[in-house]
């Protein structure tokens, strides 16, 4: 399995949301939390997700954009991550909303998230 979806992160989530709601139709898949503000929109534009991540302004300049990529197995995939010239930023952590997911940077510094589904409990 590898499923790559872009994430933009910004300061501004709702000019944003509505930015892709009316140029292109997307449609919220996804929210977390369900309810109060919002971390993270899960956008489906076409057959294609994207996902919209808060980013407080107040904090350092945001990354802008990462990629997130489902994997088969997070844990064997960030055991290889440093060989290949990758970095290391955090995780492994199973998240709330059903997925295991580590925190990355490929060789040009680029933020990647490896994500896998957790079983339901």
């Amino acid at each position: 399995m590898s499923t790559i979806q872009p994430v933009i992160v910004t300061p501004h989530l709702d000019v944003l949301l509505g930015f892709y709601t009316r140029l292109f139709g997307a449609e919220e898949i996804f929210r977390v939390p369900e309810e109060g503000p919002v971390f993270y929109l899960g956008l489906r534009i076409g057959d294609t997700d994207l996902g919209l991540v808060a980013e407080d302004p107040g904090t350092k300049a945001p990354s802008r954009i990462l990629l997130s990529i489902g994997v088969d197995d997070v844990d064997e995939t960030l055991g290889r991550v440093e060989a290949l010239g990758g970095s290391v930023r955090g995780g492994p952590n199973d998240m709330p909303w059903g997925q295991r997911v580590a925190h990355v940077q490929d060789p040009d510094g680029n933020p990647v998230n490896l994500t896998q589904p957790t079983p339901a409990r």
